[in-house]
């Protein structure tokens, strides 16, 4: 006795969607093995199946939809079972040459990493690609206490009501954000919605720096000159992150915007 899927069974057993399988069946490339008269619903059988995941195979292949219909349609089995050997045997080939690309991809990574890590370090400076990070500024702090990073997150969760402390999660780390001379320390957000003191730090190269609270005034200048000098940007505003290094202890990395170009340092 043949067992019946519906649908949407079968478009998890197969790893597609709903739409594909709707399609195939208008097309009239897999259709339905069961029709319900009364409700319409049409039900998939194990051997319909695995006409599907032929069909999904073979569009990995780049084969086109009408070419597979005509190949399904064969009603010679051994010329149908040539076809698929000659696609398997082609598959076989698509990996080695995958696999020979992955490879090389490897090799040139390689070689990237060994160039940005010869450029990465001019005075301790380097550039550093960071993707795009939303971060929540406090409406309190503007510099780092004792006090205030040991219980670091309480100070943002403070600021959100009950509703919005159930819609956000922070990073554990901790930074002070820097825009028109006013400082105030921000929490980076993993879950968010929009709420006032909200930021995105765009997604780009930043120029960076690791330093002590003694000597970040005089590194933050430093940094601001490279990027004017040598890249022509005013840095609308700047990040320093706070790196904990031991109880009670911590440093900065400092972060200046360059952009979304490909800047580097040479």
């Amino acid at each position: 006795m043949a067992n019946y899927f519906s649908v949407g069974e079968t478009a998890k057993k197969v790893q597609t969607t709903i739409e594909t399988l709707r399609y195939y069946d208008r097309i009239g490339l897999v259709q339905p093995s069961k029709k319900d008269a009364a409700t319409n619903y049409r039900y998939y059988t194990d051997q319909d199946i695995v006409r599907i995941n032929t069909v999904l195979a073979l569009k990995q292949m780049d084969l086109p939809l009408r070419k597979i219909k005509e190949v399904l349609g064969f009603n010679d089995l051994e010329k149908l079972i040539a076809f698929l050997n000659a696609a398997e045997k082609k598959a076989d080939q698509k990996m080695v040459a995958l696999k020979d690309s992955k490879e090389k991809i490897e090799r040139a990574k390689q070689d990237y990493e060994k160039r940005l890590r010869a450029h990465s370090s001019v005075a301790g400076i380097s550039s550093k690609f960071f993707e795009q990070r939303v971060i929540l500024l406090s409406n309190t702090l503007s510099a780092p206490t004792v006090d205030n990073l040991w219980h670091y997150l309480d100070n943002f969760y403070g600021q959100l009501s009950p509703q919005q402390v159930q819609q956000f999660s922070f990073a554990d780390t901790a930074g002070i954000y820097i825009e028109n001379n006013i400082a105030n320390m921000f929490a980076i957000c993993l879950n968010y919605v929009t709420v006032p003191g909200l930021k995105i730090l765009p997604a780009g190269n930043y120029l960076c720096a690791d330093c002590t609270e003694e000597n970040r005034s005089s590194k933050l200048d430093e940094l601001t000159r490279i990027a004017q000098s040598k890249y022509g940007i005013k840095p609308q505003f700047t990040v320093q992150q706070i790196m904990i290094s031991g109880i009670l202890q911590w440093h900065y990395q400092l972060q200046v915007y360059l952009g979304k170009s490909e800047n580097s340092l040479d």
